[in-house]
């Protein structure tokens, strides 16, 4: 069986051509993210997760929209009234 052809080289193969593939990019290096790159926003943050009942999930994305917010504001919110519970300070 025959090694496959890396799929980024397939892709630029199929969208510019047999005969462009092996000419230099047009993207610019400024707008090319690496792999693993961060969004501004989340740029000095972690993640905090959790696997629940996909019941939970759904009551969560329900709330989200009757209260026309995100589920990150609501866990964000459940969180800082946990630390308020145990007397620290609220910095989710």
């Amino acid at each position: 069986m025959s090694k496959r052809a890396n799929l980024a080289a397939a892709l630029q193969t199929a969208t510019r051509g047999a005969g462009a593939a092996s000419a230099a990019p047009t993207t610019s290096p400024a707008t090319v993210t690496s792999i693993g790159a961060r969004a501004p926003s989340r740029v000095g943050k972690k993640t905090v997760a959790a696997h629940f009942d996909p019941a939970v999930s759904k009551q969560l994305k329900h709330l989200g929209l009757e209260r026309d917010t995100s589920t990150q504001a609501l866990l964000r919110e459940a969180i800082n009234d946990l630390f308020a519970k145990y007397g620290k300070p609220p910095i989710a």
